[in-house]
């Protein structure tokens, strides 16, 4: 049962959807630190 259980969890859907997600939150904290330009042309 927790052998079916952990197979569960551990699909390769999930390790999928767990990648993607770790790639977006490493994009928004690199990316985090650096001002965009556009915002301030207008001043």
């Amino acid at each position: 049962m927790l052998k079916k259980l952990i197979a569960s969890i551990f699909s390769r859907e999930n390790m999928l959807a767990l990648a993607l997600a770790l790639i977006a939150i490493a994009l928004v904290i690199f990316t985090a630190d650096t001002t965009p330009d556009w915002i301030y042309q207008g001043f």
